[in-house]
């Protein structure tokens, strides 16, 4: 085989090598460039709070959870022709304390969640 035949077939190798180069650098220079508009933007957000900025806890201490039975309030029904209450007239608490405040258990030997494989309510 001559040079000539040698040159022809590295020639796409060369091409490609080049080609992945090029690519490469259009990827890190698209990088570079995201970081810097990233630090743009990061230098136009306001300072982060000092130390003596933080929130505190109150001076009663930390606040717990507070578990309650609710019941729903009902709404009136306009059986006279009056014309229905709209949500803004409705009051803002949508419930009310429960009078029975124990906690609803599954009854013993009820099924569980569908597809449970229990022999279901016995």
């Amino acid at each position: 085989m001559s040079t000539a035949t040698y040159v022809l077939q590295a020639a796409p190798d060369a091409l490609a090598m080049t080609g992945a180069f090029v690519g490469g650098l259009v990827i890190v220079g698209a990088l570079i460039l995201a970081v810097r508009i990233g630090m743009r933007v990061m230098d136009q957000e306001p300072t982060r709070p000092r130390a003596d900025e933080q929130p505190t806890l109150p001076a009663t201490g930390a606040v717990r959870e507070e578990r309650e039975m609710r019941e729903p309030d009902e709404i009136p029904l306009t059986s006279d022709g009056s014309p229905r209450l709209m949500p803004y007239q409705l009051h803002h608490a949508g419930s009310r304390r429960g009078a029975d405040q124990t906690r609803r258990r599954w009854l013993p030997g009820s099924s569980g969640a569908f597809g449970s494989g229990g022999p279901g309510h016995v």
